[in-house]
């Protein structure tokens, strides 16, 4: 395992990070087991978020007395500032810290998200005042959206970006991190595995590992897994034909059906969570069918308000046949439910 400086941050991590959306799905020690093997393995930074339900407080007790040799980033999806603010105070209560290293405000992907952050009173003005304080060390963001991303690292605030890359989802290479480069802006990579649907992990590794200075954050659920995605790192990278001939099947396969989440399909007219029902069938394949129903009820449940106006389809930049593709994963949905009672 190497470990670099995170972009102009002068934070040392790990070339290799963990993602903590699995660990939720897992009883309290067996979380914490996994967690501590991935910080044994040489794994050192960690990213989490207020919306993970347990997931802060379950590595808050891993690395109680080891505190100071990891990186610890997390988030907040309140825009106001009194959420945000009380938000932190859980943050820091739940990973039993005094300071988080990088706090992020969690997926900024609409200009009326933004406005709501910046507005007098919202969540950048208490977040930059805990800043001040020592609570936070450094201020990122998260974005599905490629132009709001790029908007939002231009604006000077952040120190890091964290925005989906992976061989699927692969633009931001070409201007998204770029960009973030030339401002000494730490670039995350949050869905390594592009979501789930990409189920292999050697040739998923291959590619990241292209662009050394991006920090991928796959979340793991087991000591194998975490084993196996470290082991790539114990021998130089090389990528073949099959690898690519493997790639270009992944792309063929998904790429008009395959929800990118930037939300430009949003709002939708009659109250239906698109994006977030659109994810539906990668959340059921990453967690067991009690986890992904109660996880995903509150958007599952306003999909039967769709009434086919197609608004979402007229703007959504990839052409997805989204009410069919709701219709799909909530049949999914209700079958999942009726498997429980």
């Amino acid at each position: 395992m190497r470990y670099q400086k995170l972009g102009d941050t002068g934070l040392d991590v790990s070339e290799l990070g963990f993602g903590g959306i699995p660990i939720l799905r897992l009883e309290s020690a067996e979380a914490e087991r996994i967690t501590r093997h991935a910080f044994d393995k040489g794994i050192t930074f960690f990213d989490t978020a207020n919306a993970y339900k347990d997931s802060e407080e379950k590595m808050g007790r891993t690395f109680e007395g080891i505190r100071q040799k990891v990186v610890i980033a997390t988030k907040t999806m309140r825009r106001d500032g009194k959420g945000a603010g009380e938000q932190l105070e859980q943050s820091l209560q739940m990973l039993r810290t005094d300071y988080i290293d990088i706090y992020q405000f969690h997926q900024v992907a609409q200009e009326s998200a933004w406005e709501a952050i910046t507005a007098p009173g919202g969540a950048l003005e208490v977040l930059q005042k805990a800043k001040q304080a020592g609570k936070i060390r450094f201020l990122g963001v998260t974005s599905h959206s490629r132009p709001m991303a790029i908007k939002l690292i231009q604006t000077g605030l952040f120190s890091t970006i964290q925005f989906p890359f992976n061989f699927i989802e692969e633009a931001a290479k070409d201007d998204l991190h770029v960009e973030a480069r030339r401002l000494g802006l730490g670039i995350l990579a949050m869905k390594p595995f592009a979501g789930g649907v990409i189920d292999n992990a050697t040739v998923a590794f291959k590619y990241l590992r292209q662009f050394p200075d991006v920090l991928p954050l796959p979340g793991f659920d087991s000591v194998a897994a975490i084993d196996e995605v470290v082991s790539f790192y114990d021998h130089a990278n090389v990528i073949n034909e099959e690898d690519e001939a493997k790639m270009a099947g992944y792309r063929r396969e998904l790429g008009q059906q395959f929800c990118r989440r930037c939300e430009y399909c949003q709002p939708c007219p009659q109250g239906v969570m698109i994006t977030p029902a659109m994810g539906y069938q990668v959340l059921a394949r990453r967690m067991s069918p009690k986890v992904s129903v109660e996880f995903g009820r509150q958007a599952m449940e306003t999909v039967p308000k769709c009434i086919e106006c197609g608004v979402c389809i007229g703007r959504c930049p990839y052409n997805l046949p989204i009410p069919t593709m709701l219709k799909k994963h909530y049949d999914m949905w209700e079958c999942h439910c009726r498997e429980l009672k």
